[in-house]
């Protein structure tokens, strides 16, 4: 009995013991931080992180001002929708977003299409909604409760279902109405380099009749023109290693700053956190000036193979990049690529880039080559002989991870 009462009595005197209750209040307290958006809404901030709930949007109701009649619900995080997250950049933002803890709205067409998006994120952070471009009633269904709106919708090519026109202007203006319909608080426009009305290409010209709809309808909207991107499963390094690559009209002589999708996601993830972007435009660029035969030669060199390309007068690779496209089920080229050839990349002097984000230093194409084309090199690579010192010097430009272990 006396063991019991004594143990009872440190049990008791333990229960009251107020420093771990006080520290963890404290930590909480740290952490927490609440924000009020551009239209006024509150969302509380925490601490983020794969697990968190630093940006998702459970909402709780929470009556913070002493009057009731002043009460408003309080947003745990941000819920963010991504349109046209399927497609090669989207998969960037997606992971960017999900993984700091946001509530991700990924609608889709296909079901096949969404399935790498599913583990970028803890069980109920990624959300998938099935939508229809030409169907408003869909587009709204997956933007009401999102304080954030990306649209990565974009087509390189036309398609018997799709033209330029009904993607990147019709199918913007239903997005941007949706935006404005919920009173939603961010959205995000991802438009092209050399977007313009004017443009010979017609890849160019709805990019930017596309910008003017959207900004008409919302003028708040940040508008985002990124270089061509390389990365994973991108349209630049892969097309050049890949065989089927065999014609060009203007000797591959176009020049632009190629830029890595991780900057272009983690630049769109950052305009999350900061509303100075709110009406901006930026042009999101590389460091480094290439043209596409450059390019062509870094590839052969990290493949050890010699891809070929022959060089078919405009008037004639035209006519057939339309047929091609218009009759093959599977995408070869297009009549307006062909004409992309012929365009170098034009950087609007007024426009924000990546500095203006607090991105100082972004990759360099001619670092990555190897991490993205490995795949794709040659069996004779292990029948070269070892390396001279001065090749040693010249691979030092393009050191890796892997090459000093």
């Amino acid at each position: 009995m006396q063991k019991s009462r004594a143990m009872h009595s440190v049990l008791g005197q333990r229960a009251f013991v107020p420093a771990p209750r006080v520290q963890v209040q404290f930590q909480r307290r740290y952490l927490q931080d609440v924000s009020i958006t551009r239209t006024g809404k509150p969302i509380l901030k925490v601490q983020g992180g794969r697990s968190s709930l630093g940006g998702s949007s459970t909402l709780f109701a929470s009556f913070f001002a002493s009057d009731m009649r002043s009460a408003h619900i309080l947003i745990l995080g941000h819920t963010a929708t991504v349109f046209g997250a399927t497609g090669f950049l989207g998969r960037y933002i997606v992971n960017k977003l999900a993984t700091q803890g946001c509530t991700v709205v990924v609608p889709y067409r296909e079901e096949m299409m969404k399935r790498h998006l599913k583990p970028t994120g803890d069980l109920g952070r990624v959300n998938f909604i099935e939508y229809d471009l030409r169907n408003t009633q869909s587009i709204e269904e997956s933007v009401r409760h999102s304080d954030i709106v990306y649209n990565l919708v974009g087509r390189q090519y036309p398609t018997k279902n799709f033209t330029y026109e009904d993607v990147h202007v019709d199918g913007a203006e239903r997005i941007a109405e949706a935006v404005a319909k919920y009173d939603v608080d961010r959205f995000v426009h991802v438009s092209s380099y050399n977007a313009r009305k004017d443009s010979p290409s017609e890849y160019f010209a709805t990019k930017g009749w596309g910008e003017e709809v959207v900004r008409s309808i919302y003028p708040e909207t940040t508008i985002v023109r990124p270089a061509p991107m390389f990365g994973f499963e991108d349209n630049l390094l892969h097309k050049l290693a890949g065989v089927t690559n065999l014609f060009t009209a203007n000797h591959m002589q176009e020049r632009f700053w190629p830029v890595h999708a991780i900057d272009v996601g983690r630049a769109l993830e950052r305009m999350l956190h900061d509303d100075s972007t709110v009406g901006q435009t930026y042009e999101l660029y590389g460091p480094k000036n290439y043209s596409t035969a450059e390019i062509a030669e870094l590839v052969d060199r990290e493949i050890i193979k010699n891809r070929r390309h022959l060089n078919v007068p405009k008037a004639i690779l035209k006519p057939m990049a339309y047929y091609l496209n218009k009759y093959i089920w599977w995408h070869t080229t297009s009549a307006d690529e062909v004409e992309r050839e012929f365009m170098d990349q034009e950087i609007d002097p007024e426009a924000k880039t990546f500095k203006d984000l607090g991105i100082e230093e972004t990759a360099d194409l001619a670092d990555l080559t190897f991490h993205y084309l490995q795949g794709y090199r040659s069996a004779s690579y292990y029948d070269l002989p070892p390396a001279t010192e001065r090749e040693r010097r010249e691979e030092k430009k393009y050191l890796h991870v892997l090459d000093d272990q």
